[in-house]
């Protein structure tokens, strides 16, 4: 199944590992370094540019996406 991130951003399920709330879960520094390192390999593709609200983590990539956990969740089920 396919599931869209926003944008013109659509994953499939099978690659997701997890999704993340943007706000509760960059309190912790190891998910801070997580994603800065991400970052500088070239691994985060923002979906736009508006306020994220969650990432999602799959095997290759980490997208950040201006679409709340809950609603992500509910797509992939």
């Amino acid at each position: 199944m396919f599931i869209h991130l926003g944008e013109n951003t659509v994953i499939t399920d099978e690659k997701i590992i997890g999704i993340f709330d943007m706000d509760t879960s960059t309190v912790n520094k190891a998910t801070r370094d997580y994603l800065s390192s991400a970052e500088k390999a070239g691994r985060v593709e923002y979906v736009n540019f508006e306020l994220p609200k969650s990432f999602v983590v799959t095997d290759d990539m980490v997208y950040v996406s201006p679409i709340n956990t809950s609603t992500l969740n509910k797509r992939s089920k």
